[in-house]
């Protein structure tokens, strides 16, 4: 495996996004500009200029001609991925967080962050095809999880939204009334942050990573605790291999001690796991 390096963000990452076809890579970074890169070769070909705040997270459609980005200045820009012109700007009263293409990607989950009196919250929003009739206005508000959404997404055939974050609870809930179905339990789930989740390929079961040390693997449709897999680091980024029976988690110490401690001290390289069987 050739690592490839990629230079021109200026302040940290947060998050990476391929394509569904795997020829492009979107990153976000707290320097207020998602960016779009060549994944053979990491050539950088072009920037989306809009956001006044860290940007926290991106998704991309299908046919990868859309993008959404979601911004710590309380905004969801939706851009049309080959200009980089902003089609649509999704205002809010707090900083959002997490965003994700419904199937179809007619509509997008968005969460938002506690902020002043008001407590986070999952927005559904129609995505219209003619930018022209782009409406604002929710099709679903859910509240309810304590503390910060990290990570919403959609289950299979858009009839559920999954959700996760700092309480260390997964849940499920209806997308057309918005009812809680399912939450992870206590005894089998993560016990600290939930930071990362992702789907895998087919839509069957997802993995999420936390600071607990661990990476756990889920059946979508019942939430029953598949496989754990645990490392010496708190997870930040976890991922399931779209080829390959194989998942990769990342992750390491605080940021405020990285400059205090080697690469390697600080317990900063992914990792590779076999999905069902024993670490790689």
């Amino acid at each position: 495996m050739r690592p490839i390096l990629l230079k021109g963000h200026e302040r940290p990452l947060t998050f990476l996004k391929y394509n569904r076809d795997g020829d492009l890579l979107f990153s976000c970074a707290k320097d207020h500009t998602p960016t779009v890169w060549y994944a053979s070769n990491g050539e950088r070909l072009g920037t989306y200029k809009g956001h006044n705040g860290a940007v926290w997270c991106c998704d991309v459609s299908r046919d990868s001609t859309r993008l959404v980005t979601s911004s710590a200045d309380q905004t969801v820009k939706l851009w049309d991925c080959e200009t980089g012109v902003q089609l649509h700007s999704f205002n809010f009263d707090a900083p959002a967080r997490a965003v994700s293409f419904a199937e179809g990607d007619k509509m997008v989950v968005i969460t938002t962050d506690p902020f002043m009196e008001q407590q986070s919250a999952i927005h559904v929003k129609r995505i219209e095809s003619d930018r022209s009739l782009q409406s604002s206005e929710d099709v679903l508000t859910i509240t309810g999880p304590q503390g910060r959404i990290n990570r919403a997404m959609w289950g299979p055939l858009n009839k559920t939204i999954i959700s996760a974050g700092e309480d260390a609870t997964i849940r499920i809930w209806d997308a057309e009334t918005g009812k809680l179905l399912k939450e992870s339990d206590p005894e089998t789930g993560h016990q600290k942050v939930i930071t990362a989740m992702a789907k895998s390929a087919d839509g069957s079961h997802f993995i999420t990573g936390s600071h607990d040390k661990s990476a756990k693997l889920w059946d979508i449709r019942t939430l029953q605790m598949l496989k754990t897999y645990t490392t010496e680091r708190p997870v930040n980024a976890a991922a399931i291999s779209p080829l390959l029976d194989h998942v990769v988690i990342g992750g390491g110490q605080e940021a405020s001690q990285v400059t205090m401690t080697s690469t390697r001290a600080g317990k900063f390289e992914a990792k590779f796991f076999h999905k069902f069987l024993k670490r790689w």
